[in-house]
Formats: C-alpha cells, sequence, structure tokens
C-alpha cells in the first residue's frame, strides 16, 4: 500500500467511525500556506507559481493526511476580482487596499434586496438579478441595470429590441470584458488543477473539491444581510420560506450535477446563520435544519461525502446533527464542549476539529501538546475522529504546528 493509499484509508477509516493505525492530522494552513513559504497572501493571491510553491512546503513540511481547502485560500483569484470590480470583498493586494498585503479575503456584507422590491424579488426574480442583484456587487455589471428584458415579449420586434440592447456601446464593452475574464478564470483553473494534481502526486489526498449551502445561508449572506434577515424571520416569514423552497430545489440540483464528476469527494458546507442564539430552536428547525438535512442527504445519495463546517458555538444543534445519515458524513467543529460533541455524534458521524487554532499563535508549547493528548483522550475512542485546527492558523509558530504534529504522529497511535 503506497502512502498516499493509507493516508486515504485513515481518512476513510474515521469516516466510516473505524479506528486507524493513527488519528488522522489534517491542519487548515489559510494564511500560514503563504507565510510559512516566504509570502504573503498578496503574493499568493495574484501569483499562481508562488501558491504552488507554497503549497508544496507546506505538505512537505507537515506530512498532513488530506490538505483541506485548496480552493478557499482564493490563490489566483486578485486578477479576476479587480477586472470585475467586485464591491463586497476586500483581499489583500486589492487596488482600494482596504486590508493589507497579509490579510486573508474579507467578505463585506450589506443588504443587496431593499424592502421595497421584495414583491420584484419574488415574482421575477431573474429581472431583479440583472438589473440591480448583479451590479451590487460588482461594476463590471453596471451596464445591465438598463437591460429591462422583463418588458420584451418573443415577437420579432421583441427580438430586435434584445439585440439593440446587447449592442450599446456599453453592452459591448462589457461584453468583451467577460470574454477576457473568462480566459483569466480558465487559466485559473488549469493552474489550480496542476496544484492539487501536483499534492496528491506528492502523496497527499485532496478531497473537499465540491461546494453546497443551506438555503437561509444564501438568503442571509447574500441577499438581505445578518440584521435584516433576523428581522426577516418575523416580518417577512412568507418571503423566507419561498425563497429557501426555490433555492433548495436548485442546490439538489447543483449536488446531482456535481455527483457526476465527484464520486467519493467531499461537498463543503459553511453553516453561516446556525450557531447557537442566533435563532430559537424553533425557528432554526423550520428556516435552516430541516433544508440543511435535505441538502446534506441529497449528496449522500450522490455517493459524495457533505462535509459540515460549523461556525461559532454550536452545542445547542448537536441533537439536530445526530439525524444525519450514520458513518457518511464529516462534521467540522469550531467552537463546542468536545467531551460533549462525542458523546452526542460519535456513533453517527466523524467529528474533526476543536483545537484552538490561537494556540499555536500565542500558546505555549505544553498548552498545545496538553490540548492535543485531551482531544485525541476524548474524541479518538472507537475511530471517527480527524484532528484538525478549529479555523485557519494565518501566524502560528512553527515549533508550536511542529509540536501539534509531533503529538498527533506519536500521541494518536494505537
Amino acid at each position: 500500500m503506497s502512502t498516499y493509499e493509507k493516508r486515504l484509508k485513515r481518512i476513510q477509516d474515521a469516516i466510516d467511525l473505524k479506528e486507524s493505525d493513527r488519528v488522522p492530522w489534517a491542519p487548515f494552513c489559510q494564511g500560514y500556506l503563504a507565510y510559512h513559504a516566504g509570502y504573503s497572501m498578496k503574493d499568493i493571491v495574484y501569483d499562481m507559481d508562488k501558491a504552488r510553491h507554497a503549497f508544496a512546503k507546506f505538505v512537505t513540511d507537515y506530512n498532513p493526511d488530506m490538505l483541506l481547502q485548496i480552493a478557499n485560500n482564493n490563490v489566483g483569484m486578485g486578477p479576476v476580482w479587480e477586472q470585475l470590480g467586485m464591491k463586497n470583498l476586500a483581499w489583500a493586494g486589492g487596488p482600494d487596499h482596504r486590508v493589507d498585503d497579509d490579510s486573508i479575503h474579507q467578505f463585506l456584507e450589506y443588504p443587496l434586496l431593499n424592502e421595497e422590491e421584495m414583491e420584484e424579488f419574488c415574482t421575477d426574480f431573474s429581472g431583479w438579478l440583472i438589473t440591480k442583484g448583479f451590479s451590487r456587487v460588482a461594476a463590471l455589471f453596471e451596464g445591465m441595470e438598463q437591460w429591462k428584458f422583463n418588458r420584451i415579449n418573443p415577437t420579432f420586434n421583441g427580438l430586435t429590441n434584445v439585440i439593440s440592447t446587447l449592442s450599446t456601446p456599453e453592452s459591448k464593452k462589457m461584453i468583451r470584458k467577460f470574454w477576457e475574464i473568462e480566459e483569466l478564470i480558465q487559466k485559473r483553473k488549469g493552474k489550480l488543477k496542476e496544484i492539487e494534481n501536483m499534492v496528491e502526486n506528492m502523496g497527499y489526498p485532496v478531497l473537499d473539491k465540491g461546494g453546497a449551502a443551506v438555503p437561509f445561508d444564501r438568503y442571509s449572506d447574500i441577499y438581505r444581510g445578518t440584521l435584516d434577515s433576523l428581522t426577516d424571520l418575523y416580518d417577512n416569514e412568507d418571503i423566507i420560506l419561498s425563497y429557501c423552497r426555490q433555492n433548495l430545489k436548485i442546490m439538489k440540483e447543483m449536488i446531482r450535477e456535481q455527483g457526476k464528476f465527484l464520486k467519493g469527494q467531499w461537498v463543503f458546507i459553511a453553516l453561516h446563520k446556525g450557531m447557537d442564539g442566533f435563532m430559537s430552536d424553533e425557528q432554526y428547525a423550520k428556516y435552516y435544519w430541516k433544508d440543511l438535512l435535505e441538502v446534506i442527504e441529497e449528496i449522500v445519495a450522490c455517493d459524495m461525502v457533505p462535509y459540515i463546517f460549523t461556525e461559532g458555538k454550536y452545542d445547542s444543534r448537536l441533537e439536530y446533527l445526530k439525524e444525519v445519515p450514520k458513518g457518511k458524513t464529516v462534521i467540522h467543529i469550531e467552537d463546542c464542549n468536545m467531551k460533549e460533541v462525542k458523546r452526542i455524534l460519535g456513533n453517527t458521524a466523524c467529528i474533526e476539529g476543536g483545537f484552538p487554532s490561537y494556540l499555536l499563535e500565542h500558546g505555549t508549547k505544553e498548552e498545545v501538546i496538553n490540548t492535543c493528548k485531551y482531544l485525541i483522550d476524548n474524541c479518538a475512542s472507537g475511530g471517527g475522529y480527524i484532528f484538525s485546527t478549529d479555523g485557519g492558523m494565518d501566524r502560528a509558530k512553527p515549533e508550536l504546528l511542529e509540536a501539534a504534529m509531533d503529538t498527533v504522529l506519536t500521541y494518536g497511535s494505537k
């Protein structure tokens, strides 16, 4: 059995809730990926060759059993974001310098959907998206604000109006820019695939290649923002339920499409608005969990692995997570009582995470080692545990990360 196969088996044993030769080791690299290789975040956001070197150095130096979140580091995306004129994103090297060159990207949340547009949003979603939604997140799409296709009928005159609309100087300029950006996107995709292949050829599995989302998170993150979506739980319940119903259908279609070429791969689902206290239990069950469970079940039905990434405290939601298909999912934990996580979910799902990444920057070697041992003692028994940090470890101290690695590889062995 090759080293790659041993690592892959270790991960699969954890998903299957079986003990393996040792606890799988899979830290989140995030910004540390760049800094460890001597680069800034700006370097890897704009230069795929530097990103390639950074990935190679990270896996060589830290020997993870799998490399998590290659795509979510957004390597090489800087030129694309610049050309689009992104308004709701700040990134290292961006033209407005809203974050410094060593920062990971920052999502700037604001409502795209205004209260007075609710009816249009529900009855003419495509029209709203074209004339309002796109231009509110990207300057390049501002030319679409005049594309009033909802006023056009499928007649000869209507067709000529479509042609005229798409042939204005503004539209022509925008469409030409689309073609330029598509070339950048395809070039970036090719280089990202080369990085994935390089990492796997070096013996390290790359599994989390798919993506999905909870419909309510889409509604809150993209369209209404956190505060307005909270108000909508009381004032616009029908709007939320209508959107979530339609988006769930679309999400399942997207999952089935991914299932055609990602068999056995992980599908990443970030749970942005499901944490303790954001909703009551009744609201969580009605607006969030019901749809999330259907998304999870669809992923499993398509022979992929749901990678459920809880964000924030999730102690009060653990009983819901018990309903996921047994031995088919990976649940990442950021902030929970890990003993309780193991007690409640240990016979149902593979659990991952729980190690406070701040210890790798601000802790002592003794604290790091003791915390690793605590997690292994309380989560690894019987299998079903992957050691990982609770989130990104941007400014980790190399000596502390090495202490964590050595502890997992030795103390976490049978």
